[in-house]
């Protein structure tokens, strides 16, 4: 039998999957900056209060902020899926370790192991969340921080701080070759050749609870009530009118762009600065600025962060993959007045209820545009104010964490 392959260009290889690749239309994604991120929650309740809050939800939040390096929401999600991965090598920017659906050499081809029949779970990296156990902690290690003990007199000057921590939002990433739908043994999850929204049919959905565990991010989760999974929709309602997701759109930090991304051989390469392009090509391609969350999975995420530049860069790279360093040179060059249409595309996240299909500088103002209509636009350089970062007072220095 030959596997079924298929193309990751996350990870520079093919990659093994129970079904052919089957690309949508367009691909539904978005991009984080970790930077701006204090974890308000707003975007979890903003979430939590249009689609999880019935009876058999009560432990959902298709939204959530976790602090890492000690959160997690399902209880050491990530740890416990990557200790049963093995080894995650990368040569460059290629993958040579297993994904999730390589770790155990399982022949997709064969009816036996085929998702279409039992046990799949078995043949997966990954783990089956306990409701009890793994759902009821969803602030599990918040504000825990890593690093150096911390001194009443402490202040940091280098970019990376000796004691860290950063918050991580999460949403389903509507992978490309998603979990869920690789897994399901009944074919209840399936991606809209449209968008690339990976959904759940309620009325196919027999409960197996197999996408619980094939996902690695563990978005896809079990209502008792109902007896069935849900997960993330990605507001499509929403996002079918132009406007950005219910958290997005909420997000106080503005840290959150909605949009849709090519591959990379696809990818549009127009200069914002002479005319509009697709900004999360931009950011993603172009740029190579906002990375995958643990592309090693193998599933190839649509969603994408922009890392936090205080946070050691060996963690880092467990997270997003070896482009760590890269980004944060990139994303320095804002503050050094390298990179205006970049300083403007991140200026305009938050600035509009729509999502963003385009974007272009002209002259000092970034422009965001939906399908051909302008919705959105501002100054590339907000006006600030900028203090001294030592101060002396009553003989004592004193230093500013915020400067402006």
């Amino acid at each position: 039998m030959i596997v079924p392959q298929v193309d990751n260009w996350q990870l520079n290889r093919e990659v093994e999957f129970p079904y052919e690749e089957a690309r949508p239309e367009r691909q539904w994604a978005a991009m984080f900056d970790l930077n701006k991120c204090i974890e308000c929650q707003t975007c979890t309740l903003a979430c939590k209060t249009t689609w999880t809050h019935e009876e058999g939800q009560e432990h959902m939040f298709w939204n959530n902020v976790e602090t890492k390096p000690y959160g997690g929401h399902p209880v050491g999600w990530d740890k416990r899926t990557l200790e049963d991965m093995g080894a995650m090598e990368w040569d460059g920017d290629t993958y040579e370790g297993d994904t999730i659906f390589e770790t155990e050499d399982v022949d997709w081809d064969d009816p036996d192991t085929h998702p279409t029949e039992e046990n799949i779970n078995d043949d997966v990296a990954g783990f089956m969340p306990d409701i009890q156990d793994d759902w009821r902690y969803p602030n599990l290690g918040e504000d825990e921080s890593a690093g150096e003990g911390m001194e009443p007199d402490m202040h940091f000057d280098d970019d990376t701080h000796p004691i860290w921590f950063f918050y991580l939002p999460r949403i389903c990433n509507h992978c490309t070759y998603a979990g869920c739908a690789g897994g399901c043994p009944v074919q209840a999850i399936y991606k809209r050749p449209e968008d690339g929204v990976v959904l759940i049919d309620r009325e196919e959905c027999e409960a197996r609870l197999v996408c619980n565990e094939t996902c690695p991010y563990k978005k896809a989760q079990f209502n008792p009530a109902e007896n069935i999974s849900q997960k993330c929709v990605g507001c499509y309602p929403k996002t079918e009118d132009g406007r950005a997701p219910q958290c997005f759109e909420t997000c106080l930090g503005k840290i959150r762009l909605h949009g849709y991304i090519n591959t990379p051989e696809e990818a549009d390469d127009s200069d914002p600065m002479e005319e509009p392009t697709n900004p999360m090509d931009f950011l993603v391609h172009r740029k190579e600025i906002a990375l995958p969350l643990y592309p090693q999975f193998g599933l190839e995420p649509n969603v994408y962060y922009i890392p936090p530049t205080t946070a050691p860069i060996d963690y880092l790279e467990q997270l997003f993959g070896p482009g760590v360093e890269d980004a944060f040179e990139t994303y320095r060059g804002i503050g050094d007045g390298d990179e205006p249409a970049l300083e403007g595309l991140l200026n305009l996240m938050g600035s509009t209820e729509w999502s963003l299909t385009e974007f272009e500088v002209d002259g000092d103002e970034a422009i965001g545009y939906y399908e051909g209509d302008e919705v959105g636009r501002v100054p590339i350089t907000e006006p600030q104010a900028e203090r001294d970062r030592v101060e002396e007072v009553d003989g004592q220095e004193v230093y500013r964490l915020d400067i402006t």
